[in-house]
């Protein structure tokens, strides 16, 4: 039994010379890394099933899985004297190769999963990134889906999203809106002004709280420049904002 040993550029301890202490503490790695695996495979089941999609949550948990098996394999080898130098040496120009290719891939991961936790958009949100403006309509583990206003869909990227500004129309219950309304210089500014509050007064989505401000804004070279802010449900805001606009007028 001297002479059988397995090596990695480097002899590793005899077979013979496993004791039951050996035995144990692989045991207890065991054990310890199958522990942490169900610990994080029942927290992600129950923060993101209803956050992604099955088939995603199922490509992440097994992700995970496999992630800690690997520590757990490396955390054994060098109780048994296994030198990895060789190995890791070769493994680093090899990470490094696949790094490169896949850096992308996994910044796009990670900022979903961020995304997820996070939650600054959800499905069915309006919103703005960059220059697309839309509706989002679906959230992977590697990009965002947004409907636009004109019906085309556009794909960003997670990373994308998780460090760009983005505009949330709807994350508040009300949106406000306003006009600029000219008058000529003989009218009665105070009589249009009447006019207005009156027409927002009476339409029934329109907000009393906050409360709506009008106010003779400039004097222009041809105009007297009212200026009028209104809030409104964001679920009516857009509706009200046309509404409004004609009924003023």
């Amino acid at each position: 039994m001297d002479g059988l040993n397995f090596s990695l550029n480097a002899p590793v301890t005899s077979i013979s010379a496993i004791t039951w202490g050996h035995l144990i503490y692989v045991c207890l790695v065991v054990i310890a890394a199958a522990v942490v695996s169900r610990v994080l495979m029942i927290y992600l089941k129950k923060s993101l099933t209803d956050k992604i999609k099955r088939s995603q949550l199922d490509i992440l948990m097994r992700a995970v899985k496999y992630g800690i098996a690997v520590v757990a394999f490396l955390v054994i080898l060098p109780y048994f004297e296994v030198n990895l130098s060789g190995l890791l040496v070769a493994g680093g120009f090899a990470s490094i190769v696949i790094g490169f290719a896949s850096q992308s891939v996994i910044g796009n991961m990670i900022s979903g999963l961020f995304l997820i936790i996070e939650r600054p958009v959800s499905i069915g949100d309006n919103i703005n990134i960059g220059s697309a403006t839309g509706t989002v309509t679906d959230i992977n583990i590697f990009s965002t889906i947004i409907k636009t206003y004109e019906g085309i869909y556009v794909r960003i990227p997670n990373e994308t999203v998780f460090t760009s500004p983005i505009t949330n129309y709807v994350a508040h219950v009300a949106r406000r809106f306003e006009y600029t309304v000219g008058i000529r210089y003989k009218d009665d500014a105070d009589m249009a002004v009447s006019v207005i509050r009156e027409t927002i007064e009476a339409h029934p989505f329109a907000l009393k709280y906050p409360e709506p401000v009008v106010f003779v804004d400039v004097l222009g070279n041809s105009s007297v420049d009212i200026n009028v802010k209104v809030w409104a449900p964001f679920t009516e805001w857009y509706d009200v904002k046309k509404e409004l606009l004609w009924k003023i007028k």
